[in-house]
C-alpha cells in the first residue's frame, strides 16, 4: 500500500557524489555494452524507470536516458524498511536532478504479515507502488517502466526455483516483459551481469548506493548470491547466457502446455465436469485443473492436486464426496461437476 507519494527530503548537492564531466566523453566499451542491450528494446514512450540509486537501476536509467533525452521518467520505492533508506532516495533524487530527469518517490508499508517472507511482502508493495504512481503521475501519459534486474538476478531465480521442487512456470526464471494493470513492464537487462553494469557505471564516473541488505545472508537469495553464483560462475563463465536459454525454452514448453490446458478446459468446461475430466489421461487432468484453479485466483500445491487427482479418479459413483482444499480455496462435488468454496 502506498502511504506517500514524493515527501520531503533533505537536499543533497549532486556535485558532491557524482562526477557528471564523463558524461560528455566518449563512451568505453562497458557502456557501449549496455547501451547496446536496449538497441532491441522499443517501449512506448514516455518511459518510467524503477530506480533505487543502486548499481542495476542507476545503470538502466543511465542508459535510458541517453537513448530517449526528455522521455524517461524515474520512480523511487522507499519502503522504509532500514535507517538509511532516506539517503537512498535522497541520492536517487540527486541524480535525477543532475540529469533533469522528472523524478516521483514514493513511501509504502512493506511490513511482511504473518507467515508471509519479508522478501515477498516487499516485492508485493513495490509493484503495486508502481502501478500506483503511474495511474496518478505525468498526467497519466507513462504506460511502460523499465525494471533493473539483470543475468545474474536470473540465475538466483532459477537456483531458487530448483531448490524448491518448482515445475516449469518456475523454472522460466523472470519474465522479460508483462502487462499488469494497464502498465507495461520490462525488464531489458537479463542479457546482462551485474559485472557489465558496474564497469559500466565505473567508467562514466557515477557512484551508486550500496544496499546493506544485499549483504544479509539471512535471505536465501543473498546466500545463493554470495555463496553459490561465484564457484558457478567460475566453472562455467557463460552460464548466465546458457542458463537464459533454457529459461526461454522452459517458457515455451509452458505456453504449449497452457495451450493444451485451454483446449481440454474447452471440453471439460469451466467448472470442469468430473466425468469428462476422467477422460484425459492423469497428465491432461493435472494440466487442466492447474489453470482452472489459476484463472479462480488459487494456486495448488503438488500435494493438494495429486490428492484431488486422486479424488477425481474415485468419484465414480453418484454417492462419493470431494470436499478438499486446494491452494486458498475448497475444491467440492457439486454434482456432476467440480465446485470452489472460499
Amino acid at each position: 500500500m502506498v502511504d506517500s507519494l514524493t515527501p520531503n527530503l533533505t537536499p543533497v548537492n549532486p556535485s558532491n557524489l557524482f562526477d557528471l564531466s564523463k558524461l560528455s566523453k566518449p563512451l568505453g566499451e562497458h557502456a557501449k555494452r549496455v547501451l547496446n542491450a536496449l538497441s532491441g528494446f522499443e517501449p512506448q514512450l514516455p518511459l518510467a524507470v524503477a530506480y533505487s540509486g543502486g548499481a542495476d537501476s542507476m545503470a538502466l536509467l543511465w542508459a535510458c536516458h541517453t537513448k530517449w533525452p526528455s522521455q524517461v521518467r524515474a520512480v523511487h520505492v522507499h519502503h522504509g524498511l532500514q535507517s538509511a533508506a532516506d539517503d537512498f532516495a535522497a541520492h536517487a533524487k540527486a541524480f535525477c536532478d543532475s540529469l533533469q530527469i522528472p523524478f516521483v518517490w514514493v513511501q509504502v508499508n512493506a511490513k511482511h504479515a504473518p507467515g508471509q517472507s519479508p522478501e515477498d511482502a516487499a516485492r508485493i508493495a513495490r509493484y503495486q507502488a508502481l502501478e500506483e504512481v503511474l495511474s496518478k503521475e505525468w498526467n497519466q501519459e507513462v504506460k511502460s517502466i523499465a525494471l533493473g534486474q539483470h543475468g545474474d538476478d536470473q540465475i538466483e531465480t532459477l537456483v531458487l526455483a530448483l531448490s524448491r521442487g518448482a515445475g516449469l512456470p518456475g523454472l522460466s526464471g523472470m519474465r522479460a516483459q508483462w502487462e499488469s494493470a494497464g502498465v507495461f513492464f520490462y525488464r531489458p537487462f537479463l542479457g546482462l551481469s551485474s559485472k557489465d553494469l558496474r564497469a559500466c557505471l565505473s567508467e562514466l564516473g557515477l557512484t551508486w548506493i550500496e544496499d546493506p541488505s544485499n549483504s544479509d545472508e539471512s535471505f536465501t537469495r543473498n546466500k545463493i548470491r554470495a555463496k553459490v553464483l561465484p564457484p558457478l560462475l567460475e566453472c562455467f563463465p557463460e552460464f548466465g547466457a546458457t542458463l537464459a536459454r533454457s529459461a526461454q525454452h522452459i517458457a515455451q514448453a509452458q505456453s504449449i502446455l497452457d495451450e493444451v490446458a485451454q483446449a481440454d478446459l474447452e471440453i471439460v468446461g469451466k467448472p470442469p465436469q468430473i466425468k469428462k475430466l476422467q477422460n484425459l489421461s492423469i497428465a491432461r487432468q493435472s494440466n487442466a485443473l492447474r489453470l482452472w484453479l489459476k484463472l479462480e485466483g488459487s494456486t495448488p500445491s503438488a500435494a493438494q492436486l495429486h490428492e484431488l487427482l486422486n479424488q477425481i479418479d474415485a468419484c465414480r459413483t453418484k454417492g462419493h464426496h470431494i470436499h478438499i482444499k486446494v491452494g486458498t480455496k475448497m475444491v467440492e462435488r457439486q454434482g456432476e461437476w467440480l465446485g470452489l468454496l472460499q
